[in-house]
């Protein structure tokens, strides 16, 4: 099974530090669909997306190319969970209310993907994509956060990483779609979390293999002069969302 797999080592990291989104959102999502008999997470990673989908339909059926993310996910009553890629899907046609993509679809091979989310939706059935970029917290901390960003670990970011900085609009989306109301994952974390969640960048594992070194805990010391380690700080995401119908 040949995926580009940028999180499998930090698996266990990603499952324990990466914000979950806002149930409004999934509700939204669930009043999209023409059943709610059931919903595909695909690259579920550690079913974040999938366990909240489960609120609404009767089954989910949740996917990862990485033995090592699904090794992490979160169970729930109605959520099986599969290893198989995305462009690939091991279902009946037309079987599918709902499909969803959280924070992952930058990394398919559209031209195998796109046909099969026509096939496995019936008809008038939703395809959602969504995607967060940087979180925001105030002027201090995200003039710094930035320059990591560009800066430190800049040169270490895949490619496709352009997408998301892009808020998918750059992102290939062949479905009739319909406009989305706005969405913000929010979290209340000391610094101590937020590097630990910086950590879970590929970027940040691709600069450690090249270089052997940790890039974190400069930013570390240098966010720490305007944030107390102990102190929670309210993070936002504004979450970049596509969806559309077959």
């Amino acid at each position: 099974m040949s995926f580009k797999d940028h999180f499998s080592r930090q698996a266990r990291e990603y499952a324990r530090f990466r914000p979950d989104y806002p149930l409004a959102l999934v509700e939204w999502l669930a009043t999209c669909a023409p059943g709610r008999a059931l919903a595909l997470d695909l690259a579920t990673g550690n079913g974040q997306a999938a366990v909240d989908l489960a609120r609404h339909f009767e089954r989910v059926l949740a996917s990862d190319a990485s033995a090592s993310q699904l090794a992490h996910a979160r169970s729930h009553p109605r959520v099986q969970y599969l290893r198989h890629a995305a462009e690939r899907l091991p279902y009946r046609d037309a079987c599918a209310d709902l499909l969803t993509v959280a924070q992952a679809a930058h990394w398919f091979d559209f031209e195998r993907f796109w046909p099969e989310v026509r096939r496995v939706l019936r008809p008038g059935g939703a395809c959602a994509v969504w995607t967060y970029e940087k979180f925001r917290v105030d002027a201090d901390v995200d003039a710094r956060v930035d320059a990591f960003y560009d800066g430190v670990i800049g040169p270490y970011w895949p490619p496709e990483r352009r997408h998301v900085e892009h808020g998918y609009r750059t992102l290939p989306f062949p479905l009739d779609e319909v406009p989305a109301p706005p969405f913000v994952l929010e979290t209340d974390w000391p610094l101590e979390t937020v590097i630990a969640y910086l950590g879970t960048w590929s970027a940040v594992r691709r600069y450690r293999e090249a270089r052997g070194a940790d890039p974190l805990p400069a930013l570390h010391e240098n966010l720490a002069r305007i944030w107390p380690g102990d102190e929670p700080r309210r993070l936002r995401w504004p979450i970049h969302l596509r969806i559309g119908h077959v």
